[in-house]
């Protein structure tokens, strides 16, 4: 097979076309862009373009199929070219389709939850010698990548609600097609993308129709929106398995389960994770693995990069950097850790980064999201509004939008680091919480000088 890919140095096209070269096909790529670390990746596996840029001679007869990333605009010169040449064009979820027609097809949906239901269920399947192919939105411990093609019978596929391509504005979940297909929570976001609820909740719609005959649906029965769309949308020809928190103990920070007479201690916590867990069962047990070999496999689980991941530690201050920016997420986020830690005090640092969270409109969805946080601030970056061209937000919206007692509201970097020096962290956690990097701030420093008392 002859595939070139256009946009080569995208988070997923650079590890989908590393895959295909280690299975054998001939690879090539382009892009006018190439950022680390997918350039030294590229660079290792001698798929590194010779120079950045689209050139339609790459394209040719020849090619048996071009892969079309996101950062491909509809104007591309190599895309103008190879449909003008009639070559099979396809997202990298359809491409993904195409190579997994003779494996059974686990599709991990959702709001929030699905790098780490993902994760989970790859970490379990790996533990019990499974072959299995995967795509995951994230690093994970064990993985040298984040894609992985091969002739393994079974992939497991995190699928968002992001457009496809340039070409296919359709959300990626759409062309998956899955046999066991998990929901694990219906939350709007994306404002920029899907304008109304309506529009979003109509993705999920559709996706629980692509569910092939026979298969299985395992969704978040804790979750309402979700429940009313899955008995509304029900199928004769599908097994629905609802799902809901895993049962367990807190007891001194620690968390402990108990599965079929099984027993395992836990590293990862709150009732979100417990949720993404009894989602990995669920999938897990349709892939006859055992409750022995599963919870074998969940005590050493140390979660998805930056979900709920330890910083610092140390008597007394316990640390956290989250992934958690979307309102349900951080609202998850902050239950978790006030969970697990309920007698510490909770200082919440949250950064507005995504295209949503800096849209005035939709600060209200925030209402009451860090309600159970001692103390908390939210950030944002005045760069951050200019790169996204995004009008200027008001410090007294984000106030009102989250309405919480106390809430400081800060866009520079320098008052931030201000404010968190001036925090008293005696018998605390402190979570930090962005899909961003608070315009630079050092949390490794920031948090080694907490923890050493120098704030």
């Amino acid at each position: 097979m002859k595939i070139h890919f256009i946009s080569i140095g995208g988070s997923v096209m650079h590890q989908l076309a590393i895959a295909l070269k280690r299975k054998g096909y001939q690879i090539t790529g382009s892009d006018d862009e190439i950022f680390e670390p997918a350039r030294t990746n590229l660079e290792n596996e001698g798929l590194l373009p010779a120079s950045i840029g689209w050139d339609p001679s790459h394209i040719h007869n020849g090619l048996d199929a071009v892969i079309l990333g996101m950062h491909a605009r509809e104007d591309n010169p190599e895309l103008l070219k190879a449909r003008e040449l009639s070559l099979n064009i396809y997202s990298f979820p359809e491409y993904i389709y195409q190579e997994s027609l003779d494996k059974t097809r686990v599709v991990v949906g959702g709001s929030h939850g699905k790098t780490t239901t993902t994760a989970m269920i790859m970490h379990v399947l790996k533990h019990a010698r499974l072959r299995f192919d995967y795509l995951v939105g994230a690093r994970l411990a064990g993985f040298s990548q984040s894609v992985n093609i091969t002739d393994a019978p079974v992939i497991v596929c995190e699928g968002d609600e992001y457009p496809a391509s340039a070409i296919e504005r359709r959300p990626k979940f759409h062309f998956l097609y899955p046999h066991i297909a998990v929901l694990t929570g219906i939350a709007w976001d994306h404002i920029n993308i899907f304008p109304t609820f309506e529009n979003y909740l109509e993705q999920f719609r559709i996706f629980i129709t692509r569910i092939q005959p026979g298969g299985h649906l395992i969704y978040n029965s804790k979750d309402p929106v979700l429940t009313d769309l899955v008995n509304e949308t029900r199928r004769e020809e599908i097994f629905y398995h609802p799902y809901d928190v895993f049962s367990h103990q807190v007891e001194g920070g620690v968390t402990s389960v108990e599965l079929d007479g099984e027993k395992a201690t836990l590293k990862v916590f709150g009732n979100h994770n417990l949720l993404n867990m009894s989602a990995a069962w669920e999938v897990c047990r349709q892939l006859q693995v055992n409750a022995k070999l599963f919870l074998e496999a969940m005590a050493e689980f140390t979660g998805a990069a930056n979900r709920l991941q330890p910083v610092k530690q140390s008597d007394g201050i316990s640390i956290f950097r989250d992934f958690a920016h979307a309102p349900s997420k951080v609202k998850a986020t902050i239950d978790a850790v006030k969970e697990q830690f309920p007698q510490r005090k909770l200082i919440a640092v949250l950064e507005l980064h995504t295209y949503s969270s800096l849209n005035k409109d939709f600060l209200k969805e925030y209402k009451g999201v860090m309600d159970k946080a001692d103390e908390s601030v939210v950030f944002f970056s005045e760069h951050a509004l200019e790169i996204k061209k995004l009008p200027p937000l008001e410090k007294s919206w984000i106030s009102e939008g989250f309405g919480s007692k106390g809430l400081a509201v800060i866009s520079d970097r320098g008052s931030l680091e201000k404010w968190l020096q001036e925090r008293d962290y005696r018998d605390s956690v402190v979570l930090f919480m962005s899909s961003g990097t608070y315009e630079g701030l050092d949390i490794e420093n920031v948090s080694s000088a907490i923890v050493a008392g120098d704030n």
